[in-house]
């Protein structure tokens, strides 16, 4: 059995708990957050009819952010910018009064490659500059950089090329897009850069806390998961090397205090990027908790149902329900999850504020079929939840 229950040794009584909060985030290749949100929903409703059930879809800064913005009241917001190999794709952004969320993946993700090709020496965040420039277009004082799921390992330079600097060859010409390119790098010049970025609260949401260089960096650690080879790896970490080298001619000793600086080495080096704009640096979970409004409905809240695809030991460090369970356990209240794969034990549960934890594989052993049929097994998980917990 995969039902995980913290409490060790306890037992199954129902709890009083008048109204849910489902805040969790995507199961990866099955469902949007949404959707589980809905699924979770039906599944409660199904053995408590008159349930009062609060949605609110998290993310934690990777894809799938936007999404969650929208669904929380945000207008979703479109633009044409630059894909990461320069073909032109359509990014969406999140706009609330003055704040907005732009997703690096929109621009800039995996996503965005054709199907079976990677590109880890030429792929650019040159969208996801222009998809901020749209931002600030649109009014934005607060700008919220979640940067995960991106194809690239450029250090950032494509995004602030987008927003105005330059990077030149000793020949005067800009160097190649990507990260390899910039092995070529003779000048930088950051005067350009949009004078509005000066004007704005740049948020850097990630859970990524790499530097950018070195045997923790981002071509070391994340590189060969866009397809880098060793030989790229080692390529693109003598580059971003170089890359912040340059740049510390350009704008001072600020431009290496960054590249080792936690958040550095997000996003192939886009946290870089962000720093060198102004960027603060937080959890991924934590910004978008707040930017959701989190915590006046967790106050309404009896009983907290958070979840991703895969609760493991990545679930741990800095992702979305580890930051639920973690704001919930802070306010007292219980919190169950739901996941399609259950790797963590139940001391592990316990220590993230987690009381049980239900995977759809408990009900569908054949992984396969869960993933094709995760929406109705999430529904019977949930209903399962209702009887424990609600009847």
């Amino acid at each position: 059995m995969q039902v995980a229950d913290a409490a060790v040794g306890g037992t199954r009584t129902a709890q009083s708990a008048r109204r849910v909060l489902v805040a969790a985030d995507k199961f990866k290749g099955s469902l949007t957050a949404v959707e589980v949100a809905d699924r979770v929903t039906a599944g409660l409703r199904r053995i408590v009819p008159d349930l009062v059930v609060e949605a609110l879809p998290v993310a934690d800064g990777g894809d799938g952010t936007v999404a969650a913005a929208v669904a929380a009241g945000f207008e979703r917001r479109e633009a044409r910018v630059a894909g990461p190999l320069g073909d032109e794709v359509t990014a969406a952004y999140a706009l609330r009064g003055g704040t907005a969320v732009v997703e690096m993946a929109e621009a800039s993700g995996l996503q965005r490659l054709p199907a079976g090709v990677l590109a880890p020496l030429t792929a650019s965040t040159y969208g996801s500059g222009e998809l901020l420039r749209a931002a600030l277009d649109a009014g934005a004082r607060t700008v919220v950089l979640g940067v995960g799921g991106s194809a690239t390992t450029d250090g950032g330079a494509g995004m602030l090329a987008a927003l105005g600097a330059r990077f030149l060859r000793a020949d005067g010409a800009p160097v190649a897009p990507g990260g390899g390119g910039l092995a070529e790098l003779a000048s930088a010049d950051l005067s350009g850069l949009d004078p509005r970025l000066g004007e704005v609260e740049l948020v850097l949401a990630s859970d990524v806390d790499n530097p950018l260089t070195g045997p923790k960096g981002a071509p070391a650690v994340y590189g060969p998961q866009k397809g880098a080879s060793p030989e790229d790896v080692e390529r693109l970490d003598a580059a971003l090397a170089h890359f912040a080298k340059v740049l510390e001619g350009a704008v001072g000793p600020r431009a290496t205090e960054y590249a080792a600086s936690p958040g550095a080495g997000a996003a192939g080096g886009a946290g870089y990027g962000a720093l060198l704009l102004g960027a603060v640096f937080r959890p991924g979970i934590a910004v978008m908790l707040d930017v959701l409004g989190f915590a006046p409905a967790l106050r309404r809240a009896d009983l907290v149902v958070t979840g991703e695809g895969s609760l493991d030991g990545q679930t741990l460090h800095g992702k979305a329900p580890a930051g639920v369970a973690a704001a919930a356990r802070a306010a007292g209240k219980e919190v169950v999850a739901v996941c399609g794969r259950l790797a963590l034990p139940p001391e592990a549960l316990d220590r993230a504020g987690i009381r049980r934890a239900y995977a759809l594989t408990d009900l569908e052993p054949d992984v396969a079929r869960c993933i094709a049929d995760a929406g109705p097994i999430l529904e019977r998980t949930a209903e399962r939840i209702a009887r424990d917990f609600l009847s």
